[in-house]
């Protein structure tokens, strides 16, 4: 097992990861995926197979939080289920099927990939941005495709399914609170798909690894997700009573800075 240092290093990083999947129904992948990267690298592991552990054991850990998460918001009424079972059949389709194609892409590339992905969350933020509404309604086909779209893009940025489905939910007219929960709902699908996708793939690969399953590893997981199913609720507590604007930058910049940090970590220039 890991030293002492690096369990409540985990511990740390799930509450942290835990309370913003609840504030934001961002699922915390932004956090978790930068930083387990550059732990796992600290720990030794293959630089090759650091990312896809990363986000699998990411992905992994969101089944934790992302349950705690969806209940509190449950809780409050203020989830959209008919959405929920509408965008769920693409969503897990999406997650699995790009969770087995990363296994065969270098890390590097999906470090490019997440790190520009979270720029443009990051922008989002800052400025606020919000597609002009449609006046078409909600229908179960577009929820589909829309579904697998979310899938597959979190299955490689492990914040994408919360960031891309809010937006979503905006540009159809959902109020931000509901777009938030609903968010917070679908990302227990994302995570169960996409962890099991990279568990499947990295099974193979990662054999000589302790404590690994697949691109899971056990640790880091049973640590941050226990931390972050405790916290998830105090963030869903925060985002109906705390000003979401002035939050948002704050992890906007925490999240640019840390993907950046892994971007620089994986490229040679």
């Amino acid at each position: 097992m890991p030293g002492i240092e690096w369990i409540l290093l985990y511990v740390a990083l799930g509450t942290f990861a835990g309370f913003m999947a609840g504030l934001l129904g961002l699922g915390g992948g932004g956090i978790l995926v930068p930083l387990l990267a550059s732990i796992f690298i600290y720990q030794g592991m293959a630089v090759d197979n650091v990312v896809h552990l990363a986000l699998g054991t990411s992905l992994t850990c969101m089944i934790i939080s992302s349950t705690a998460s969806m209940r509190a918001h449950a809780a409050l009424g203020s989830v959209e289920w008919r959405i929920v079972r509408g965008m769920a059949p693409g969503i897990i389709l999406g997650a699995f099927l790009a969770s087995q194609i990363a296994a065969h892409i270098n890390a590097t590339y999906i470090a490019i990939f997440f790190a520009l992905f979270m720029l443009l969350v990051a922008g989002h933020m800052f400025i606020n941005w919000q597609p002009k509404a449609s006046k078409k309604p909600i229908s179960l086909r577009g929820l589909i495709f829309m579904g697998i779209g979310i899938g597959s893009v979190s299955a490689l940025a492990a914040v994408g399914g919360g960031f891309l489905t809010v937006v979503y939910l905006g540009y159809k007219s959902v109020g931000i609170k509901k777009a938030i929960s609903t968010s917070a709902a679908i990302g227990l699908p994302i995570a169960i798909a996409g962890a099991t996708g990279y568990m499947i793939s990295g099974w193979s690969k990662t054999l000589s690894n302790p404590y690994t399953f697949g691109y899971i590893y056990l640790p880091a997981f049973l640590a941050i997700s226990i931390a972050s199913f405790i916290a998830a609720p105090y963030g869903v507590r925060c985002s109906h009573s705390l000003p979401e604007a002035y939050l948002k930058k704050i992890f906007a910049v925490i999240s640019l800075a840390l993907s950046i940090k892994m971007l620089i970590s994986f490229v040679h220039f």
